[in-house]
């Protein structure tokens, strides 16, 4: 039988540049279910600004990371699903993200044949909603060609 952490998402695993710099070894799974993802999330000091908010520069590798996570919810088998390539992402940035910790979630808004939308929504510990964003991916599954 597979460990739950062995088949977390590859960025939650060592040795992805991308999510070992967000420190993605580290977040919780709050929830995981078809179409919804939920995370709870620490904010390492190395992405912090001079303010020690989230640099906005790096608030976009969330929102990916985040959105291609809720795609792979999917495929009922995760060796089914290969990749997800993002074609277009809007940020809406609400309020300064301080941490230290904040709250994840990723949520399917449509699911076409070959791409979908995932709404990805940051918020504090209080609930305040802090990030909004707005991806498009194209879905790659193990038996395409893309």
């Amino acid at each position: 039988m597979t460990d739950r952490k062995d088949n977390r998402p590859i960025f939650m695993q060592p040795g992805h540049n991308a999510g070992d710099l967000v420190e993605a070894g580290k977040w919780k799974i709050l929830r995981e279910q078809r179409g919804l993802v939920e995370i709870e999330a620490h904010l390492p000091a190395h992405l912090l600004n001079p303010r020690k908010q989230l640099f906005g520069g790096f608030t976009g590798t969330y929102v990916d990371m985040i959105s291609i996570y809720t795609v792979r919810t999917l495929f009922e088998d995760s060796k089914q699903f290969t990749w997800a390539a993002t074609v277009n992402m809007r940020i809406d940035y609400l309020a300064p993200v301080l941490g230290p910790r904040l709250i994840l979630r990723g949520e399917l808004i449509n699911d076409g044949r070959t791409t979908c939308l995932v709404a990805s929504h940051f918020e504090d510990s209080l609930g305040n909603k802090l990030v909004y964003g707005l991806t498009t991916l194209r879905k790659i599954a193990a038996d395409t060609d893309a």
